[in-house]
């Protein structure tokens, strides 16, 4: 058969189909170029990653329900403190709070409130469990956001300077300090604090208080300064446990830069060793480090209860403990489900940053 009785073959059809009737070629649409395929991909990624942190976020939902009606104790004979209370009124409690409906009911209706982000009622406050929430909030963002600006700028800062200097007095000094502290429980630090730093050793007067946000109720620079007095314990003591990771990992992935040839070429440029590590080496190796403090500020909202507790701090970790002792239900399982989700959402949130970092990862 000869060439010309062959019909020309076009993409996405089949012979001559695929032609017009005026024998011109057939309009072909554009390949989708590597930009496009790229952000596919991405997408694709983040939506699994958000999917699973739904599926998540569901699941600690279900496991506050469950988990506290473990502990021992009747939320209703808590309440009224050893009172002589008659079993009419008993009833008449369980029957405000809803504990005489049967389990499965209770949670039923617990999931679908809560998908509302009604949590209802706390038992011991007799105000909305999300109000509660709102009002302890602020302390524990003012804690936790010191602390997290502080170890992580010096965390970073002691992690580079560290693998730069790899052997050196200074690095070996500062990451056994940071190994140590990683170790050391985080209300064990916080009570040798108020020992040492609060209560005063012998001639040692105390210099910070003890517990609380304020010494009373004030305004203006006071106000600020007598804040920031009480603010001192609490965020050294998170401070001292999260840099040394930070320090550790930032350490870790600067070291697994140290020989790239990439570094080699800048120094072969003429650039100084100090401009090299700024420019060069500390950005790249800024990725793993990233991922990490995204996931230590979920970690210290969550982490934050012994902390705050330790120094009765007005703030979620306080209010959980108070919860806690009654057992205040609806209140615990709400503070159990906003920890939670702080973590999970700190967690997936770096899952969907790092390939805008690195480009291999998600694609």
């Amino acid at each position: 058969m000869s060439s010309e009785s062959t019909p020309a073959l076009a993409p996405g059809g089949a012979g001559a189909d695929a032609a017009r009737a005026d024998g011109t070629a057939p309009v072909v649409p554009p390949a989708r170029g590597p930009r496009a395929r790229g952000t596919t991909a991405y997408l694709r990624y983040a939506a699994g990653k958000l999917a699973g942190a739904a599926v998540s976020l569901f699941a600690v939902l279900v496991t506050s329900f469950f988990l506290f009606r473990l502990i021992p104790g009747d939320p209703v004979k808590q309440m009224t403190g050893g009172r002589q209370v008659s079993s009419e009124q008993i009833a008449a409690m369980r029957r405000e709070f809803g504990l005489d409906l049967p389990l499965w009911q209770q949670f039923t209706e617990y999931c679908g409130k809560a998908l509302t982000g009604d949590f209802g009622t706390s038992y011991q406050f007799h105000a909305p469990v999300v109000d509660k929430i709102a009002e302890a909030l602020p302390a524990t963002l003012l804690l936790t956001g010191t602390a997290f600006v502080i170890y992580t700028v010096i965390g970073v800062w002691l992690g580079s300077r560290s693998a730069w200097k790899h052997g050196s007095a200074g690095d070996r000094f500062h990451t056994a300090f940071a190994l140590t502290l990683y170790s050391v429980p985080s209300f064990w630090l916080g009570l040798l604090l108020i020992i040492t730093l609060s209560v005063g050793i012998g001639p040692v007067p105390g210099l910070f208080p003890t517990g609380g946000m304020e010494s009373g109720p004030g305004s203006g620079l006071d106000h600020v300064l007598d804040v920031a007095h009480h603010l001192v314990l609490p965020v050294i003591t998170l401070v001292a446990v999260e840099y040394a990771r930070t320090l550790l990992v930032m350490r870790s992935s600067l070291l697994d830069e140290m020989g790239g040839d990439y570094l080699t070429t800048a120094r072969a440029k003429g650039l100084r060793d100090d401009l090299v590590r700024r420019r060069h080496a500390v950005p790249n190796a800024m990725l793993p480090t990233v991922t990490l403090l995204f996931v230590n500020l979920g970690n210290t909202v969550a982490g934050a209860i012994l902390v705050e507790t330790v120094f009765s701090w007005p703030g979620l970790g306080g209010l959980f403990y108070q919860a806690l002792s009654v057992p205040d239900l609806p209140l615990v399982q709400a503070l159990f489900f906003v920890f939670a989700a702080a973590v999970i959402l700190m967690n997936t949130l770096a899952d969907v940053i790092y390939p805008l970092l690195d480009p291999r990862v998600g694609r």
